[in-house]
């Protein structure tokens, strides 16, 4: 929006702090290549609109905001004479993408003294080159340093994540191999123990009734039903005291294994009943070795299982053959990254799930989510570390007005406040050297609010933290069409 055009007064610019030390001959070429303007309340430039020139208040008050998905957040608030903003980058030429960065709008009726940003960029060229040269590169530097320490802070959580699910895979696989070598052990001694029933003066009836008995009692174990610890003690010494009247040696070792299958005293009666009394130790031992091996598959699948649960975690964190942007469920992305990270958690940590689950999905980058839940938690447990290591992390789901509410809480000594505000900003962190780049924030605020138009924000007091993202649960028009495309 242009202003009504007013006189310009040398010795007037003169005195902002943006000029103050120029000499009247370039404050005489500021006037005369730039020019005064009067603005009436309301809007003067929008975010994202070619930025064609640089504004320096002389008076008034001035408002700047950034567009986050359907709204307009306020930034700055000012009526400081002097403030600057407007095409601030003119400097750098077509090396960046020239538009403004935000939109603003003035509050009062206010003077602004505008200037080209052309002329703005000869300027700066002509008059401070060595300026130039040194914002160049804090400019250029900067992005640099951010790109690079951005790619080591996701290696660094690669490589977190990594030990993590090593960690825990190596748990189920080592249980496996274990399960494995015992049950072929067992088999072993199976075949031999049937072959000596076998090769011995039995009829035939008998060793049938004795194949029933296995058939059932295979059955049996896979029902086997899940019982206190002073449940099991009590039937074990039940079991002991039968095998010891029935004659069976080493009864005391084999009623645990007989117990955590499900048997007991009546299914002893039966086999009892069902073979001949002679066979019976016999019989006993080689059910035993049926009930081992039985339990030992059991083992396995339950291990396999736990492998194949964390592989398709992975998949899950990772979203490595999906869509990059789709409608996701937020908790299972949750639940992957929970999962992920448990190594890092840890056992002294409490993980609690506020869930709900009546939430829909969400229109959403999932594989960045996940890494914005991931330095959100990485957070949480060095804060919990911080105080002993014991605490109690909580992942919380709600609906909040129109947007889907994801909240991190933690027992850690909480955010102060005179740093609150700052805990976004690139490369701060609170951390010691070499343990934090200052990015993850910064990274998770990116995502959530650049990427999704939603908000990242934070509530703290000493064992009370909360990150808060909220999340649209409708696509922007832009991702719409970015996807139907």
């Amino acid at each position: 929006m242009s202003g009504q055009l007013m006189p310009c007064s040398p010795q007037e610019i003169g005195s902002l702090f943006l000029f103050e030390k120029l000499t009247p001959e370039q404050l005489g070429r500021l006037c005369s290549e730039g020019r005064v303007e009067k603005f009436e309340p309301g809007p003067v430039y929008t975010e994202g609109e070619p930025a064609t020139c640089f504004y320096v208040m002389i008076e008034g008050g001035l408002v700047l905001s950034r567009r986050v998905g359907g709204d307009d957040v306020e930034v700055t608030r000012t009526a400081q004479p002097g403030v600057y903003c407007g095409a601030m980058q003119a400097y750098l030429g077509d090396r960046v993408r020239q538009v403004y960065n935000n939109s603003m709008r003035v509050t009062d009726t206010s003077r602004f003294f505008v200037m080209p940003a052309d002329t703005f960029a000869n300027i700066m060229q002509e008059w401070f080159p060595m300026a130039v040269h040194l914002l160049e590169g804090l400019f250029f530097g900067s992005k640099s340093t951010q790109r690079a320490i951005g790619q080591r802070e996701r290696l660094l959580a690669l490589g977190s994540l990594s030990a993590g699910l090593t960690h825990e895979l190596n748990n189920p696989a080592a249980a496996a191999v274990r399960a494995t070598a015992t049950l072929r052990e067992r088999v072993a001694k199976m075949r031999h123990k049937l072959a000596v029933i076998s090769s011995g003066p039995y009829p035939r009836e008998a060793l049938a009734n004795l194949i029933e008995v296995q058939e059932r009692t295979a059955e049996r174990v896979a029902k086997a039903p899940t019982l206190s610890p002073l449940e099991a003690a009590d039937r074990e010494d039940a079991v002991t005291d039968w095998l010891d009247d029935h004659g069976i040696p080493d009864g005391w070792r084999l009623a645990p294994t007989f117990v955590q299958a499900g048997l007991d005293i009546d299914w002893l009666d039966q086999v009892a009943a069902a073979v001949d009394a002679e066979i019976l130790p016999g019989a006993i031992g080689w059910l035993n070795y049926t009930v081992e091996t039985e339990l030992l598959m059991d083992e396995i699948e339950d291990s396999t299982s736990r492998i194949s649960h964390l592989v398709d975690a992975a998949k899950q964190y990772s979203q490595l053959d999906r869509a990059p942007y789709q409608n996701a469920d937020v908790h299972e992305l949750l639940d992957s990254t929970l999962l992920m990270l448990s190594g890092k958690i840890g056992t002294r940590i409490q993980v609690v799930k506020e869930y709900d689950r009546t939430l829909p999905k969400v229109p959403c980058y999932p594989a960045e989510l996940n890494q914005v839940w991931t330095n959100l938690i990485d957070n949480a447990v060095h804060a919990i570390n911080g105080v002993g290591g014991e605490g109690t992390l909580t992942v919380r789901t709600a609906l909040e007005h129109d947007r889907l509410l994801v909240e991190f809480r933690d027992t850690g000594p909480g955010v102060p406040a005179d740093i609150r505000g700052r805990i976004f900003d690139p490369f701060f962190t609170t951390k010691p050297v070499g343990e934090g780049t200052g990015l993850g924030l910064d990274i998770s605020w990116r995502i959530v609010v650049n990427k999704h138009h939603g908000t990242l924000q934070v509530e703290s007091e000493p064992g009370d933290t909360r990150f808060q993202v909220l999340l649209p649960l409708t696509a922007a028009a832009d991702e719409t069409s970015e996807e139907s495309a």
